[in-house]
This record gives structure tokens, sequence and C-alpha cells, in this order.
């Protein structure tokens, strides 16, 4: 069996975080409850790495740690939403989004793209979707599942938007630092310092292979912090400490780690790209950033295969091969293929795909 359906990279976590992790453990301050929203300590390194990457000057008062960037969408959907608000959220979608804003009361809005915009909204897709309940945006680059980046002049319209109509925008910025035109995906939050209503969130789990640790976090407003922070306390409480203390060497600690994987994952999706591209039928347009191909699967469906959905169980029944179909992301005649795996596997994954398809 191979697998092209997870979400996660397949390095191991740094030796570093693991060294820090292990003296935590020993550590008794860390055998008992701590602050709700943070570790001190982490909370101020996330506020510098905001500031260095997202280009947003926070205070550590500003910052939440979470149990994973999931638990961040969550509390700041339930900070920011009162019953019957509706979330614009671009598709396709990480499955989550509309999952959080209805748990929170709020109602999700699909506003759909496609392979013609780089799976990419633009303000008059969202005007087209905007109502009197509109309360939020969920913007997310680079994306999952479809690997786009939105560029500097692209957010600079969307955030003069939210601005003009008074729209929250919750960013999703976990894959800020997996985009290969450059190094660090562009964020809103530096392109737009006067947009007040916004949350950023981000963690741990992608950049440094630390999906396992859950380790997330939200960065905003005080009164949307303390809201979420409240919540969280019923909710969960802290997160676990010697998590915390494993992303605190994640983010002071050596950087190269980050590169190096970055640089991994260009080259298995290039191969990936390459791959799939070269199938008859399937079109495929080449990401920019995290690590997802999300191809159009649509001249392949037929009588035996009437859905992508079915087609993607097909290729796991007949190929041995697992991939997401794009059901879930709201994105029929779609398929999500991660090339978070070893280039050899996704080289051998790939031919048996072909394979099947030639069978149809």
């Amino acid at each position: 069996m191979i697998s092209f359906a997870a979400g996660e990279p397949d390095f191991p976590t740094p030796e570093h975080i693991l060294a820090a992790a292990s003296r935590a453990v020993h550590d008794p301050a860390n055998h008992h409850y701590t602050a709700n929203a943070g570790l001190a300590p982490l909370r101020e390194a996330i506020a510098e790495n905001t500031l260095r990457y997202s280009g947003m000057p926070a205070d550590p008062s500003q910052v939440m740690v979470t149990n994973g960037a999931k638990q961040a969408i969550f509390n700041a959907c339930a900070a920011i939403l009162d019953p019957g608000d509706e979330v614009l959220v671009p598709s396709p979608y990480w499955v989550t989004y509309p999952a959080s804003i209805e748990l929170a009361g709020g109602v999700p809005v699909a506003v759909p793209s496609t392979a013609d915009t780089h799976f990419k909204v633009s303000v008059a897709d969202l005007e087209a979707h905007r109502g009197p309940r509109t309360k939020a945006l969920i913007l997310v680059s680079p994306s999952n599942p479809s690997g786009s980046v939105y560029s500097t002049t692209e957010l600079e319209q969307l955030a003069a938007w939210a601005i003009s109509t008074g729209t929250w925008v919750i960013a999703d910025e976990i894959y800020q630092r997996l985009a290969y035109a450059e190094p660090v995906a562009p964020s809103i939050a530096q392109i737009t310092p006067d947009l007040e209503n916004l949350v950023l969130v981000n963690g741990v789990a992608k950049s440094f292979a630390m999906t396992g640790w859950r380790v997330g976090w939200l960065v905003g407003p005080n009164d949307v912090v303390d809201a979420a922070a409240r919540y969280q306390s019923h909710a969960s409480g802290n997160v676990a400490n010697v998590s915390q203390q494993a992303a605190l060497a994640a983010l002071t600690g050596p950087q190269d780690v980050v590169e190096e994987m970055r640089q991994a994952f260009d080259r298995r999706r290039k191969l990936m790209h390459a791959g799939v591209s070269a199938m008859p039928g399937i079109r495929c347009h080449e990401p920019a950033g995290a690590f997802y191909v999300f191809p159009n699967v649509t001249a392949l469906l037929g009588e035996g295969h009437p859905s992508s959905e079915r087609l993607a169980a097909g290729i796991l029944e007949a190929a041995g091969v697992a991939v997401v179909s794009g059901e879930a992301f709201g994105a029929p005649g779609h398929l999500r293929l991660s090339y978070a795996l070893g280039e050899e596997d996704i080289e051998r994954g790939l031919s048996r795909i072909a394979a099947f398809f030639d069978t149809l």
C-alpha cells in the first residue's frame, strides 16, 4: 500500500527539538498545569516568529497556544461568530473549516474557484457571495488542498475589500514556510498592516515535521485572544508542556532544517506534478506551496466510476494507492495527492495509478 493521502511530512522531528523535549520531561515544572494561553517564553517566541515571517508586530498577550492549528481555527470561530453569522470559505477548502464554523453556530458559504484562476478567489468572487450576515473570510495560503499561493497584489486586493466591508479575516498560514517561488509565502498581515479585524493561525506541524506534537497558535486582537482563551480553558486547558517546550526549541533553534525539508518537498513537487500531468485525461495546475497536487479527473469519470469519490476508491482497491477525493474539499471531479513521502514511493505510486487508468 502506498499512501498519497497523508497531510503530514514523512521526516522525523529534528534532533535538537527531541533533545529539548527530553530535557523538559525531566523538569518538574512541566509536570503540572500551566497558563491556559501558553507558556510565556513560547508566546514570546511566537510573537517574534509572527513579526519575522508575517510582518505583524504582536505582543505576547495577543498570542494563544492551541492544540494544533485546527484548534486555533475552531477557537477563532468560537470567539468571533454569533449564531447565524456567515463565513466565506474559498473552495476547494480544508475539510475542518466548514465544521469549525458550524460548531461555532455560524454558516459556511463556499466561494468556488477553478484551476483557471489557480484555485484562488477574487474580490468579485467574494462580493458575489457576501450577504448581510457575512462576518468573516477564511483565507489559506499556501492552500490545502490545491497548493495555491496568493500573490502580494492579490492579498492587497483582498485586504482592501475586507477593510471596506468590515469583514474579519482568519488567515491560516500553517504552510507559510513551504512555498517554492520564494522560501516564505506572502502574508496578508505584512501587506496590509492596517487590517485590524485579522487573526493569524499557524503552528509547528508542517514546517518542523511535528504533526503529532499538537502545537499551534492564533495571533490577533486582545479581545479575541482573551475570549478564545476563556473558551479553551473549559475545552482543553493548556497544551501539553513538553510539546510546548519542543515547539519553543523549534522556533528558537536552527532553522536550516526547515529549508532542507522545503527543498526536498520542491523536488517531490516537480516529480509528482510531472507524473500526474503526463497521464492522459488529467489536467493539473502546478502547486506553488504546501505538499499537494489537485488534478482534475472529470475526463476519467464514467459508468464504472461516476464520481471522483468512486474513482479514489477504485484506485485504492485496484492499485493499492490511497488518494483523497475532491468531494471532501468541496470540489468534486478532483483528487488530492500528497507528495509528503519519498521519491521512490512517489514514482511507484504514480506508476500504479497510470496502469489503473489505462484499464478505464
